[in-house]
Formats: structure tokens, sequence, C-alpha cells
């Protein structure tokens, strides 16, 4: 970690690796204030953490979807109504794929002024669509300030005081803040001809905190790592969460290395996909980066304006554990019983000439593809009625499984989203042949 402390000239930085709910290692190297030279900055102390705030605010939006307040293809002038624009879906907003200008209409990087929610909202009236929707992605801090403002209105609350009630309390994330308030380092631009920092302003988000006004901890950092693995109901449903991770357009069309969920950067390395989100703010550069099949997350945080890649940085610590400290592999466990309605079931099938092993695993139901490599799972199937069955997850998910039997009750052939499932391979119309004759 110094070795990119020392390479990208970052006054300081804290690096950490999360797994179980707790910084499985944090270390912070350089200075968290160069006023008090060789005093490292702890996973204790407060940096902002940017754009990072916008995965809060997406987890807030998909909640008050599941209470029925919203729904993913509602536009947002049914919430806003004065927002000046038609046809803009709260679906495009969080995945950036709007086509909305990226910043407010005045010059808020400029003056440091930003608007409150009276004037975010008249000065989005008066915003461009600068692209189609979905036509390609493209960021916008402005939509995700929209969002703030649509979870103020239906929450009946401020956009912090949401977050904190619905996420920050149950997750016990207590050193996350709007702003930096609790023993914060000091943010710095380090200029490109010398070597002394200079102090970067703090500022008041206003109505744009819900894209990027959030301060936090590594060790708060960590706690988020834990839900982005292992999601809990009190704050969002697992399955809710799995939808956010569905991706929603290709960032990255070149190398298709990135893509961006519902809310969330999904980044590929290598055979590994992590999730997570990077942050910028004067004088402050985050990367929160998990790899959910671990529990393994990678946390970097620094104090300056220009750092090293946060993405990169963040996967790399991540990855470090995951390779030399790899979770333990939990053991087997034999079965006790193969349920009755299973039993005609099990073994080898073939539907459009491939085969396929149904088999029973903890009491489910699977469908595995023999040969398939070790990263595709089976398909996994739940009870809707007899001899009915959902995909709930894997090949086919979300098809039916349908069982035929004989009069004596044995199973003769299954039809799987409708195709034909046999115990002999058959080529199409066969099976038609066979039963005609």
């Amino acid at each position: 970690m110094t070795d990119k402390q020392a390479e990208g000239r970052v006054p300081g930085v804290v690096g950490g690796v999360a797994r179980d709910g707790a910084l499985l290692w944090g270390e912070g190297v350089g200075t968290a204030d160069v006023a008090r030279p060789g005093e490292p900055p702890t996973v204790d102390q407060q940096f902002l953490i940017a754009s990072n705030s916008k995965t809060f605010t997406a987890v807030a939006v998909m909640a008050l979807r599941d209470e029925g307040k919203l729904d993913l293809d509602d536009t947002l002038d049914r919430f806003v109504p004065e927002c000046g624009h038609t046809g803009l879906t709260v679906r495009q907003m969080l995945a950036h794929a709007s086509g909305m200008q990226r910043e407010p209409v005045s010059d808020v990087w400029e003056t440091m002024e930003q608007p409150d929610r009276s004037e975010l909202v008249e000065g989005f009236a008066q915003a461009e669509r600068v692209l189609r929707p979905h036509h390609r992605w493209h960021y916008s801090n402005l939509v995700y300030a929209m969002l703030g403002e649509v979870i103020a209105r239906l929450d009946g609350r401020e956009w912090f005081d949401s977050i904190k009630a619905r996420i920050l309390d149950p997750l016990g994330m207590t050193r996350t803040t709007l702003g930096l308030q609790l023993d914060p380092v000091a943010g710095y631009y380090v200029p490109p001809f010398h070597d002394v920092p200079v102090p970067e302003p703090t500022f008041d988000f206003a109505a744009m905190a819900a894209c990027g006004g959030l301060a936090s901890t590594a060790r708060d950092l960590a706690l988020w790592s834990s839900f982005v693995a292992n999601p809990i109901v009190e704050v969002l449903h697992p399955d809710t969460f799995e939808e956010m991770l569905q991706p929603q357009i290709m960032a990255d069309r070149e190398r298709w290395t990135l893509a961006f969920g519902l809310g969330f950067m999904l980044h590929r390395k290598g055979e590994r996909f992590f999730v997570g989100h990077t942050g910028g703010m004067p004088g402050h550069i985050s990367g929160l980066f998990t790899h959910r099949e671990s529990g393994t997350g990678g946390v970097v945080l620094m104090n300056s304006t220009s750092a090293p890649d946060p993405t990169a940085f963040a996967v790399q610590l991540a990855e470090e554990v995951i390779s030399n400290e790899p979770k333990a592999t939990v053991p087997w466990l034999p079965g006790t019983t193969v349920p009755e309605e299973y039993a005609d079931i099990i073994g080898r099938w073939y539907s459009e000439g491939a085969p396929f092993d149904f088999v029973v695993r903890a009491g489910r139901l699977e469908a595995h593809i023999p040969g398939s490599p070790a990263h595709k799972p089976p398909s996994v199937f739940v009870k809707e009625g007899d001899d009915l069955y959902r995909t709930e997850s894997g090949r086919e998910t979300g098809e039916l499984l349908r069982i035929t039997r004989d009069s004596a009750g044995r199973v003769t052939q299954m039809n799987w989203a409708t195709y034909l499932v046999t115990r002999q391979p058959l080529a199409f119309g066969e099976w038609l042949r066979d039963t005609t004759k």
C-alpha cells in the first residue's frame, strides 16, 4: 500500500479488507493532516466517501419500491410534477441510463455553492437531456440528487434522515454522517510541479447530498461491505438486492469490464466479479468493492483530489486476501431423506438433445448440466403445486417444470420452460412420432 501512496503522491491513505462484518485488516500510511506530519490516518477517521453515497441512495429507493411507494418504471414527474421532464424513469436514473446532463445547471464546481431542494428542482427543469435514454451510459450526479428528492417526498423526511433510519442505524454504522463531523482527515490537492499539498475547501452539500454527501470510515465501510455480500431483510430483502445487481447498461463498452446495475458498479477482474462504487470530492477519493462469493471487500480512502485509480486499488487489496487467505470451505453434510415426490425424478434426463442430471441436494431438487464449468450454478426448483415446480435460480430462472406421470404414478416425461424432457435422448418430433403410432 505504501508504494501506491508514494507513487500517487497522496498525503494519506487508509486501506482495509473486510470480511464477515469486520475489518480483517486495516492500515493507514502517510499523514492525515500535513500540520501533524508523521501521524497517518486511521481506520476510524472520516473521509468523504463521495459517490459511494449513491449506493445508499439506491438501496433506499429499492426499499421504497418494495413498500409499494414507487415502481422502477415510474417516471420522475409522478413524484416531482414540476421536474420539467417526461419519460424519465426511476430505473434509468438508478443506472445512469437516462441521458440527463451530468451536473446542475449552475457551475457548482466553480462556485462551490450547491443548490437547495427548491433550487435543485427548479434547475432540473432547465437541464438538458443530452442523450437518448439507454443510448449509452452517461454518469449523472444531477439525477441522483433528484432521487434524493424523491426519497424525501415519499418518506416524509430529509434524505439523510431516511438513510440514517433505514440503513445506517440498522447496520450500526455510527461513524457515517452527512459531511465530515467525526475526527476527519484534511483534504488536499498535490500540484504536479511541486510537492506542497494545497488544502481543499469543504462546503455544504445541500440538495446534492444524495449523490455524494456522506462521510465514513474504513471500519464503518466494512459493515457496508458485509451488507453487500450478505444483505439483511431489516435493510433490504436479499432478492431485491440481487435485482440491483442485474446489469442494466455497459459502462466499459471497449473491454466489458464495467457495467452498472441499479446503483452499483459491476466490475469484472479476470474470473472474479466485484460489486461496489468509487467516489471523488475535492480532497477525497474512495473505493469500496466486494467479492460476494467470498464475502471479501477491499476499501481504500485517500485524502487527495488526484489519486491512484480507486477501483483497481480496492480490488487489488481484496484479491490479496481472497488468493492468500481463502475463506474456509463449508463442510459437506450428508442428507437424511429423499422426498418421495423426487424419487422417480432424480437421475439423467435429456432435453433438446442434451443431458441434464436431476439431483437432490439438502432436500432441494436441482438440475445440473454434466461437464458444466464450476462457476455455473445448477438450476434450483421450488414447489408450486402438485408435480409443478418453479425454477428459482440458475438456467431458466422463473420458468416452470411440469411433471407428467402414468396411472401407476411413474414419471413419463417432464416439460421445462415448455421443452420436452425425457429419459432417452430424442430428436425434435421423435417423441411425437412414438406416441402417435
